[in-house]
């Protein structure tokens, strides 16, 4: 573990030390402007991509950005996150943490050595940060808070369970409703617990649920804070967060209905429910709220949060002591039956923490080639309603989905002569005043695809890896990376995905 944490020092070492003592790479001039995409999190936080500079001049090209090729870490390790617990389960184990902080620095000082772009591994840096100051936060409190219920598990109770979760996650965010709520889902259904359940929970929990409030995913929240009205989700995503919810609750109900029965013995003791739930560890709940109050600690949004200012933007730093410091003292003083009754560990937090690093420190190469076409001519030439939600989706599955949100509002923004930095414009845009295009639509796909799409994948979201580590560490068999494409998401989400297309964004 040791020498886990030395790699990790170097590569933040590395960082800070180019965020303190060198010059900004992308400079302001009357003949420059610099489009900065901020914030964007795996769970309410702000995290922030960096687009590249956007030049006056026809023809002139950005001599600081990353080469296609340098997206081959990328693909690697996502290759081998899908590979590696299939074929080669004993090395992945045992080395994932090395692959993964190897990868990111090969991209990394490639970023700060090679081309002299510094300020887009601070961002990734920043991003990651924020992401997993959130996570290990939210882990750590729920983890103290055991709730029991004392009841059979059939399907309906199942799924009254899923759609409960689906609600909280718009209050306290797909992560953690996600943390609170997956352990007591597998206690309700200990002796039967099979991959579907958790599958369902991810895709109805952890991603499809939180669409209805900023509160409920990054995305949502990165677009509130450039000027989303906060009930504008509500308002608008409800028919499909509804539809997409009761799509699945229905066949959940009839696989649980077929897969989640007991074999009977006539020798099975009978078991008498109370149909009563119990909490232990309610002071917990009180570590939640500070989490929960601490992300809108932003000082990019309110004055006077002290703040970190590297090339004219603010990265926050007090929200994380607050979110890390919540991590400590909720297990420090937490109710030990609460943590036994968890049987709770680092292990599943560990594992997200490295894996993440990998993907934040390779995926900027890609971002980088997302955000160039997004706002290119030509990509500015194909945007509609459909290319949106199939665009954003699709990268969403892969990618980090809040900048790959706000990638793509800036590019349909952009398309209409607005700029994404401009909170009056950005309520235009939401208001479906701007000029004679449907924009509303335009955001609808942007905002209903980067939440619902999170779910094709474990990566795509960051409470899915962390909901299918917990349920490993339970004894459940968890299906692979393309496992769980291939029997769950592409069957099951991808269908339900393109009716939501073809009954709210297609029909326009």
């Amino acid at each position: 573990m040791k020498k886990y944490l030395v790699s990790l020092s170097i590569l933040f070492g590395i960082l800070f030390f180019g965020l303190v003592e060198t010059t900004p790479v992308f400079g302001y001039s009357a003949e420059n402007s610099v489009e900065l995409l901020a914030h964007a999190d795996a769970d309410f936080t702000q995290l922030e991509a960096s687009t590249v500079e956007i030049h006056a001049e026809a023809g002139e090209h950005d001599t600081h950005s990353a080469p296609a090729w340098l997206v081959i870490p990328f693909i690697t390790l996502l290759l081998m996150i899908a590979t590696g617990p299939l074929f080669y389960e004993h090395f992945w184990h045992h080395n994932y943490p090395k692959i993964a902080v190897g990868f990111a620095l090969i991209v990394v000082l490639y970023y700060l050595f090679v081309i002299g772009n510094v300020h887009s591994p601070v961002h990734a840096l920043a991003e990651y940060i924020q992401f997993i100051a959130l996570l290990a936060s939210l882990y750590v409190a729920s983890g103290g808070i055991l709730i029991e219920i004392d009841k059979k598990a059939t399907p309906m109770a199942n799924v009254s369970l899923l759609l409960i979760g689906a609600v909280v996650s718009n209050l306290i965010g797909t992560t953690g409703a996600s943390m609170l709520l997956i352990r007591p889902f597998i206690r309700l259904n200990k002796g039967n617990i099979q991959a579907y359940h958790i599958v369902f929970f991810i895709l109805m929990v952890s991603n499809v649920g939180g669409s209805l409030t900023p509160i409920g995913d990054p995305p949502l929240f990165l677009g509130f804070l450039k000027g989303v009205p906060f009930f504008w989700t509500i308002e608008h995503n409800w028919p499909a967060w509804a539809f997409a919810l009761a799509c699945l609750s229905v066949i959940f109900y009839f696989v649980d209905r077929k897969f989640g029965k007991l074999p009977e013995d006539e020798y099975t003791e009978v078991i008498t429910y109370t149909n009563k739930f119990s909490m232990i560890g309610v002071k917990n709940f009180g570590w939640l709220f500070i989490i929960i109050c601490a992300v809108f600690l932003d000082p990019n949004v309110i004055e006077g949060v002290p703040a970190i200012v590297y090339d004219g933007q603010k990265f926050s730093y007090l929200r994380e002591i607050i979110m890390l410091s919540v991590a400590y003292f909720s297990y420090k003083f937490g109710d030990q039956k609460a943590l036994k009754g968890n049987e709770f560990n680092f292990e599943p937090i560990r594992e997200v923490a490295f894996i993440f690093v990998g993907i934040f420190g390779t995926m900027m190469p890609a971002l980088e080639l997302v955000g160039n076409f997004a706002k290119s001519p030509e990509g500015a030439a194909m945007i509609t309603p459909n290319t949106l939600y199939w665009g954003t989706g699709v990268l969403s599955a892969v990618l980090d989905n809040a900048p790959t949100y706000l990638n793509f509002l800036a590019a349909a923004m952009a398309s209409e002569g607005a700029n994404i930095n401009s909170i009056a414009e950005v309520r235009e845009f939401a208001a479906n005043t701007m000029n004679d295009s449907d924009t509303t639509f335009q955001l609808l796909a942007i905002a209903i695809a980067s939440v619902f799409f999170g779910a094709m994948t474990y990566i795509g979201n960051g409470p899915n890896f962390m909901v299918k580590s917990i349920a490993e560490q339970s004894g459940i068999k968890m299906p692979s990376f393309f496992g769980y494409l291939i029997r769950f998401t592409i069957p099951i989400l991808l269908p339900i995905l393109f009716l939501v297309w073809l009954l709210f964004i297609a029909v326009v």
